[in-house]
């Protein structure tokens, strides 16, 4: 690998959803989105729902979602080990909107037995799954 390059691999419990080397990435953290390059200090970090964008630095530009999980960057390699993600071409643009739908309804009502903060996870994830579908 060059200096240039950083290896990235973003890993679900079910397969390796993205493996190359690039040029930069941006990703969500629970403190806020950071951005990672080439030799970057060592960090692990909890994730956020949100997008990963990758830039390959030939020009190719890559949205993928991510829905929690974590992060370890050594320098020269980067891991995601996320609780789900998907790339831009493999959501599914009607389930995310069902989920969307699902959950706004369930906050809107808010039953007594109700668990926002899972509800409002739900909302979010169909939100920035239907934000990267639709280049928004």
């Amino acid at each position: 690998m060059s200096d240039n390059r950083i290896s990235l691999d973003i890993v679900t419990p079910e397969k390796n959803v993205y493996s190359a080397d690039v040029y930069y990435f941006h990703i969500p953290t629970t403190s806020g989105t950071i951005g990672v390059y080439p030799r970057h200090m060592p960090i692990v970090t909890g994730l956020d729902i949100g997008e990963i964008s990758i830039d390959d630095g030939s020009g190719t530009k890559e949205s993928l979602f991510v829905g929690g999980g974590f992060l370890e960057v050594d320098g020269s390699k980067a891991v995601v080990l996320a609780k789900s993600a998907e790339k831009k071409e493999d959501i599914d643009i009607e389930r995310a909107e069902a989920a969307k739908e699902r959950a706004e309804k369930r906050l809107a009502e808010r039953t007594e037995d109700l668990d926002v903060d899972r509800a409002e996870a739900a909302l979010k994830r169909a939100l920035q799954r239907l934000k990267i579908a639709k280049n928004l």
